[in-house]
This record gives structure tokens, sequence and C-alpha cells, in this order.
């Protein structure tokens, strides 16, 4: 097993850290900034794997299953765990409205991410090649900053410096939710191809 692949396994064995330290409660709200410190340092081995494994020619088959699976599964586990949280999303700004919102973003972050998975899919049985979206890549960065700064903000729950992190970090929120769908349909978009039809060979004679 290669450099790259072995730096994504690390991304997966840290989930079961970053979920331990998120429900560590007997840490007194510390154990949520241990865990957006884990979240980011997995957060940021997707980038390093990548480009170590682009750099040194080290890509493989095993690379491109395990990498989508990693990054689905820490932001997944991430989404779902703050939203056990209910009260990080009612902070005095978004009181009343904050958790509803909340789930339908993750829902949507979700739901795109199922999507885009299925167009890969069929794709890869076309052996269509589809470019990175650069759009996505901006969402993914508002995504790891909303819930590093959501994890950050719940450490110093009930004072005004964690309101204020968690006011900027579900703000990030927001915003991801809304680039997640509009790459999500610009994804879909500029590669409707995948969903066309191949022509048959008769078709193509005549």
């Amino acid at each position: 097993m290669n450099l790259p692949n072995k730096i994504t396994l690390t991304r997966i064995f840290m989930i079961p850290v970053f979920v331990l330290f998120f429900y560590l409660d007997v840490m007194d709200g510390w154990n949520y900034l241990v865990a957006a410190i884990v979240f980011v340092l997995a957060a940021a081995t997707d980038a390093l794997d990548g480009h170590i494994a682009r750099s040194r020619h080290l890509v493989t088959n095993l690379g491109k299953f395990l990498d989508p699976i990693a990054d689905k599964v820490l932001v997944s586990t991430a989404l779902i765990l703050l939203l056990t949280r209910g009260a990080l999303f009612e902070v005095e700004f978004f009181a009343g409205w904050g958790l509803i919102v909340a789930g339908i973003c993750v829902a949507v972050i979700l739901a795109r991410e199922l999507i885009v998975s299925g167009f890969r899919m069929v794709a890869a049985e076309r052996s269509l090649v589809i470019a990175a979206d650069k759009l996505g890549k901006v969402k993914t960065t508002f995504q790891d900053a909303a819930i590093a700064l959501i994890l950050a903000g719940a450490a110093f729950l009930g004072t005004k410096a964690g309101e204020i992190i968690l006011i900027v970090g579900i703000f990030c929120f927001y915003v991801c939710t809304i680039l997640t769908v509009i790459s999500g349909v610009n994804y879909l978009v500029k590669n409707r191809q995948v969903l066309t039809e191949p022509a048959q060979s008769g078709e193509a004679q005549a």
C-alpha cells in the first residue's frame, strides 16, 4: 500500500476518534474543541493524499475508491452528529428556526452527494471522464469551515465569543448549502452527456 492510500486510511481511522471526542461530555465542552481539531486535521489529509498521489504518480484504483468514501463519511458523520446537538443551531440570532433550517441543509447536502455519486458511477460505466468542478471545491471549503467553526463555538457555548463563532459558522453553513445546490446543478448540466443514451451501431452507420 502506497503513501497516499495510507494517508486516506488514516482519515478513515480518525472518524471514530472524532465521534468519541464529540460525545465526551466529561471534558466540559472542551471535547468540541478537540473534535474540531481532529476534523480539521482529517479534512486536511484530503488535499495532502491527492497532491502526493498526483505529484508522485501514485494514483491507484484503491485510492480512487477509498478517497471519496473517506471524504463523504467524514463530512456526513460530522453533519449528522451536529444535528444531535440542536442547541448549537439555536443561538440568539437563529433562535426558533435554526435547527429546522440546519436539518433541511444537511438533507440537501447529503442528497447532492448521493446524486453526484450515482452520476459518477454511470460515467465510469461509460468510460467518460468528468472534470473537477471548481465551484464544488469552494463549496467544500465553506463546508469544512462551517463544521470546524460550529464545533469551536460549541466549546465556548454560553459566552459572547462562542456565540459569535457559532453565528459565523452557521452563516458559512448556509452559504455552503447554497453553493451545494448551485454546484450540483452546474455539475449535472456541464456533464449532461453522461445521461444521454449512446447511439446504436446501426444508427451510427446510417
